[in-house]
């Protein structure tokens, strides 16, 4: 996902009645992740009308997920009710996650919760050598440092298609940490973290490759 996903013409009124405002919020959603940074026009039409958009998304066995105090909404999957009748069809697919991907994403929440717990920036913005330096430790050891950096380069690339990084525009190579990640690595999931980050080391030891069948 790039980070220009939610540019868009000026917006129609995104008043209660705005049909058109409307619109524009649910495509936005239907397009990924909302972000009240990357699009605070569209924020606030959602802010307007969530109660529209939850009844809308309902219909198709979707639950709108807004947190305003970090500033993003997506569309989810809406559990499933055993008391009811068929299932209606997935609209948001499951992803399944590599290894190294999967690894990106819990090294990324850890340095997350590390900063937030410092007080200072509610941003946190990181170097693809930070974060490669972060990998290294679990990743089979390599002499061959450009085809470690092209790997990274296309585990990175999959975290920003997730919305879980940013691409900081006019710095090459800096990514913004998206406050998204905590809604997908949670505070019990964390709390397990260096378990899971043993397994991970173990995994590498036992496999002895970074790659893993993506889905």
């Amino acid at each position: 996902m790039n980070e220009n996903a939610f540019e868009t013409p000026p917006p129609a009124d995104f008043g209660d009645d705005g049909g058109e405002g409307l619109s524009q919020v649910l495509v936005a959603l239907f397009r990924g992740v909302l972000h009240r940074d990357a699009a605070p026009a569209l924020w606030q039409g959602l802010l307007n009308l969530q109660a529209r958009v939850r009844d809308y998304v309902a219909v198709l066995g979707l639950e709108l997920i807004l947190d305003e105090a970090e500033g993003y909404a997506y569309l989810r999957q809406r559990p499933r009710d055993p008391d009811q009748g068929d299932e209606l069809p997935r609209l948001v697919a499951r992803r399944q996650l590599s290894y190294p991907v999967s690894l990106l994403l819990a090294l990324l929440r850890k340095k997350l919760a590390e900063h937030d717990a410092t007080g200072g920036d509610t941003r946190l913005v990181l170097s693809r050598e930070q974060i490669v330096e972060q990998m290294r430790v679990f990743l089979p050891e390599t002499a061959n440092e450009a085809r470690l950096l092209d790997r990274m380069d296309s585990h990175i690339n999959k975290a920003v298609e997730l919305g879980m990084l940013r691409r900081m525009r006019g710095q090459e190579h800096r990514y913004e940490v998206r406050r998204i990640l905590k809604a997908f690595v949670d505070a019990q999931w964390l709390g397990q973290l260096d378990e899971r980050l043993r397994g991970y080391r173990a995994y590498i030891e036992g496999s002895g490759t970074d790659e893993a069948s993506e889905g």
